[in-house]
């Protein structure tokens, strides 16, 4: 999520060149590269199941408050804490429909990335106890509607709950009832990035698929195995997909610039509260002719916000993030850092990545775009299925951890956290398959069993 400072009082006006030389800032040397996991999770009342709201003993404030006491300082917005801050742990952020994320540290490895997840359910499950609230690893709210959960009192989701209808029919249930964890990493050069986001974009739905848990809606199957993944092709068509001109020659930073400046503005911050500036253009703004605003321009804090606004299925910022996973256990929160890391940050490994996915065609990215929701793994893809692609990445991750060294106190290299993919690539099963054969046979049928089977 965006910062909260006023950009009123930060830069000069921008222009496009201003842009692109931000987003080239974010180019590290190779020692300097950093490891970031986010990952969001349900709260529910462990008495019923249900959504928090905000308010309340068993409310989301109280819960944030609570975890105050583990070195995280209050963020508010008016009256209200949308947010935790540590300048050692990063941040806790409120999702629109009371979805908690961590937005961890700049981490050296996976061993800490896995520790830093551990530490923070700890707490969350100390703080939880005493308020009688769980929290769910799963892509898609299992059970409750739209209209059951509560739209958490931050000024961003009022106005993109406003604006969500009008460009989609699932925009609303990305908002309220989606959970995803991800990856951010670092690339040292344009051309490092160009090649890094290529991979990654390729592969993101080896990532779905792997990854797939939200085979159900309001407490029954739906017929996929990433339902979350499926809402995005249906949420706003000017900010989400695959980017083909990712792959195409002329590829950079001001290409992705000038993309972003096509992607409809949500708002912009001044002085405490957010103006509406819904479908309106950041061109415009940048020649003063912003609706919203007219006759003002905008600053580097409101590009930065902007960058939010966009949601590919890989984005890029001043890094790259992995967005396409489906929120899930524990290990699993582990896994997904350790697989990109081991795809992208050893030369070798990269360059195996590449020649995976360099003559797939946009018809092929399209195509698994649109089917690994539904089949994961058993997608047809070429002579055989995704399994088998995926369990090429995985050995090609597996190498390039190990090629990195990165040891535990115990001597553990960071090849371990792929264990648990590997499980399910070698089978070809996912977690969300096992759901929906539990919700057959020893649920009966009931979804009530996720809140305690699926539970941190």
């Amino acid at each position: 999520m965006s910062s909260l400072t006023d950009a009123s009082i930060l830069s000069a006006p921008l222009t496009r060149d201003d842009l692109v030389a931000h987003m080239a800032g974010g180019s590290r040397p190779k020692a300097d590269w950093r490891i970031g996991t986010e990952h969001e999770k349900y709260a529910f009342t462990i008495a019923d199941g249900r959504p928090l709201t905000y308010e309340g003993p068993h409310g989301v404030r109280a819960l944030l408050e609570g975890l105050t006491r583990f070195g995280w300082s209050p963020v508010y917005e008016g009256e209200t804490v949308i947010a935790l801050t540590c300048p050692t742990m990063g941040s806790v952020t409120l999702e629109p429909g009371g979805q908690i994320e961590l937005s961890g540290a700049q981490l050296e490895t996976v061993h800490g990335t896995c520790c830093e997840v551990t530490t923070h359910h700890r707490n969350l499950k100390i703080v939880g106890g005493e308020l009688g609230i769980g929290f769910l690893g799963i892509g898609f709210n299992p059970k409750w509607r739209r209209e059951d959960i509560s739209l958490m009192p931050k000024g961003r989701y009022k106005l993109m709950s406003e604006y969500m209808p009008k460009v989609g029919s699932l925009g609303l249930d990305m908002m309220l009832r989606t959970c995803t964890v991800q990856t951010n990493l670092d690339f040292g050069s344009e051309a490092d990035m160009v090649r890094k986001f290529r991979v990654s974009l390729a592969l993101q739905p080896i990532a779905t698929a792997l990854w797939a848990n939200s085979p159900f809606t309001e407490g029954k199957p739906n017929g996929f195995l990433s339902y979350r993944s499926h809402i995005w092709t249906d949420t706003d068509p000017a900010r989400t997909g695959i980017l083909p001109f990712v792959f195409e020659d002329g590829m950079g930073f001001e290409r992705y610039v000038d993309y972003l400046l096509d992607v409809p503005m949500y708002f912009v911050y001044r002085e405490g509260r957010y103006i509406d500036a819904t479908g309106q253009s950041f061109r415009d703004f940048m020649a003063g002719r912003l609706a919203a605003l007219p006759g003002e321009r905008p600053t580097i804090a409101d590009w930065t916000d902007h960058m939010t606004v966009a949601f590919p299925e890989v984005r890029l910022k001043r890094y790259l993030e992995m967005r396409g996973a489906d929120g899930g256990p524990w290990l699993r929160l582990c896994a997904l850092p350790a697989f990109w890391v081991g795809l992208l940050y050893e030369t070798a490994s990269l360059d195996a990545a590449w020649d995976l996915v360099k003559d797939w065609t946009a018809e092929e990215h399209a195509q698994l775009r649109a089917q690994v929701p539904r089949l994961a793994l058993k997608t047809p893809f070429r002579k055989g299925t995704l399994q088998d692609v995926a369990l090429r990445a995985l050995e090609i991750s597996q190498a390039g951890l190990a090629a990195r060294g990165r040891l535990n106190s115990k001597g553990r290299d960071e090849t371990g956290f792929l264990d648990p993919l590997w499980t399910i690539a070698r089978s070809g099963r996912t977690q969300a398959e096992d759901l929906l054969e539990s919700f057959l046979t020893r649920w009966n049928g009931e979804i009530d069993p996720v809140f305690t089977e699926c539970a941190y």
